[in-house]
């Protein structure tokens, strides 16, 4: 039986060759164009994306090996050293170091899938292969559309990820969103998201909430599964808006943008 895990690791290895195969076209005045991500360049994109994958294997290797994942101090160290790369030094040690995370996730063999727990540090408790996996597959492949879209307006989050991301966008939206833009207004609308279909409720009041479907929205958000996930971590400007995206009842998209401004 193909388990979550499985599904999310092959996930980052086709993301990860596709995006390397990407990568490997880009000349330097490439790497310094604007990225998705609205204060990087896409070598920053790439030099993100290289020192998350070195500090996610460090923990992976720890969790492994029975020992407590690095403290603070490593991820500042690797940090450091990766913003003072410069921009062709991003992405050849991006290749390097994502390559090398995949690799690890995948030589984990049945039974560590299912029974290795994780301590990825920012958590309360050690997560499992599946969580932990997830979790870097939502940075990855937003990151990847961060690139992407720096050359194609109309580029989308790869398909085989968006399912996989979906059901964790409600644990993510207390980090991911802002309810004073809304000036104590209250509402509740249907999220109706097709590629894959799924159908939701978003209370918008003093707190953000996803809920099951309601029964009597106040209006109605429809759009396209990627562009929702785009939109919930602030990239869903109008250029880069699909034209089947569609809000009705008591708050516009662009407030629902100033609701989910990103990180």
């Amino acid at each position: 039986m193909t388990t979550t895990a499985d599904q999310t690791i092959a996930a980052l290895r086709s993301g990860h060759d596709a995006l390397a195969a990407f990568v490997g076209k880009l000349g330097p005045d490439d790497l310094v164009r604007p990225s998705g991500a609205s204060e990087w360049q896409v070598s920053q994109v790439l030099s993100h994306l290289g020192s998350g994958a070195e500090i996610n294997l460090a923990v992976l290797r720890a969790a492994r090996a029975g020992e407590p994942a690095p403290g603070g101090d490593f991820n500042t160290t690797v940090w450091a050293r990766w913003d003072a790369m410069p921009p062709a030094e991003h992405a050849d040690g991006f290749l390097e170091a994502n390559e090398r995370l995949v690799e690890a996730y995948e030589a984990l063999d049945p039974t560590a899938r299912a029974d290795l727990r994780i301590d990825l540090g920012f958590l309360p408790e050690p997560v499992d292969v599946a969580t932990a996996t997830r979790m870097r597959l939502n940075e990855f492949a937003l990151h990847r559309w961060d690139v992407e879209v720096g050359f194609d307006p109309a580029a989308t989050v790869s398909a085989d990820a968006v399912p996989l991301l979906l059901d964790q966008v409600g644990a993510m939206l207390a980090w991911t969103g802002r309810t004073d833009v809304l000036a104590g207004r209250r509402a509740v609308l249907a999220v109706r998201l097709h590629d894959p279909v799924r159908t939701y409720g978003l209370r918008l009041g003093e707190r953000l909430e996803l809920t099951d479907a309601p029964d009597r929205p106040d209006g109605e958000l429809l759009a396209p599964a990627e562009a929702w996930l785009r939109l919930t971590v602030g990239r869903l400007s109008p250029r880069y808006t699909p034209e089947d995206v569609r809000v009705t009842g008591p708050v516009s998209l662009d407030e629902l943008r100033g609701v989910f401004p990103g990180f």
